[in-house]
């Protein structure tokens, strides 16, 4: 089976508006464009049933489960990055780690990956404290992404100069400056292409390469400026912004053929990072 199967059956679900759930025949009509039989995608659909990570109502329709719904809220919320940081004022947040069991060890190894987090001493993790809600904010998200109870997430100040030269490059700047510019590039360049594209091609199209872009945009470490100028990432996120509402308009017909109430991206910039509009 395609590891595509599964990833579309969540991003699909994660299109829903609260309370609302999707028939097995959008996600089959959906793994079809990819090549990915009626029989697998079922398979695939029974395995995320079976982990917790989608839930089916009593009409044999699904929904995001409880163990996918914080990693897809903070998918949805990728539109608002630029709000998520604010000034920096040189400290940092620390995530001391303990022991933990195999299950214990991925999610937190999932939940400091996609807070940006960096390994700076044995069993210490941290990131700038740069981001909005301060080390509280970090520690909630942290939680509700699987990081252990047991694991300790406070408040880092006064490094000595060496401690805070080392803190500043644990990140690849150069190569995160370079993943913006390349992103851009082909971002742009897709969302021309869309125009040219038949319905089909545009839908696989639209979800492969804005996939793509958005696991980059939402695993970003989000470094203030003083660490990594977030120019060319704003500049991606745009580009990002305009590349969705045409994939959504794209994705459109398959969803109102099936009845299926889904987020629409804001039509304009004002609306983006508030909660998206519904359509039905």
């Amino acid at each position: 089976m395609r590891p595509i199967a599964k990833s579309l059956i969540l991003d699909l679900l994660s299109t829903l508006r609260e309370g609302a759930v999707m028939p097995v025949g959008v996600l089959v009509e959906a793994g079809e464009l990819f090549g990915i039989s009626a029989n697998n995608t079922r398979v695939a659909v029974a395995r995320l049933l079976a982990g917790g990570q989608i839930q089916r109502d009593e009409r044999g329709c699904y929904r995001l489960g409880e163990r996918s719904i914080a990693i897809g809220q903070r998918v949805r919320s990728w539109r608002g990055l630029d709000r998520r940081t604010r000034t920096w004022s040189g400290g940092w947040v620390g995530v001391q780690i303990g022991p933990t069991d195999r299950s214990g060890r991925r999610a937190r190894a999932r939940a400091l990956r996609l807070l940006g987090m960096e390994s700076l001493a044995e069993s210490l993790w941290v990131r700038p404290d740069n981001l909005t809600g301060s080390v509280e904010a970090v520690r909630g998200e942290l939680r509700s992404l699987g990081l252990p109870q047991t694991d300790l997430v406070y408040s880092l100040t006064d490094f000595d100069a060496e401690a805070d030269r080392r803190a500043r490059g644990l990140w690849d700047v150069a190569a995160l400056r370079r993943g913006y510019r390349s992103w851009l590039a082909k971002i742009e360049d897709g969302a021309g292409r869309l125009d040219t594209l038949d319905s089909e091609r545009a839908m696989v199209e639209s979800f492969l390469l804005g996939g793509e872009a958005l696991r980059q945009l939402v695993g970003d470490p989000l470094l203030p400026d003083e660490i990594c100028p977030s120019v060319e990432r704003d500049q991606l996120l745009e580009a990002m912004r305009d590349y969705d509402r045409k994939g959504r308009l794209v994705w459109a017909d398959l969803l109102k053929k099936w009845g299926v109430p889904y987020l629409r991206a804001p039509v304009d910039g004002a609306n983006d990072g508030r909660r998206p509009r519904l359509a039905s």
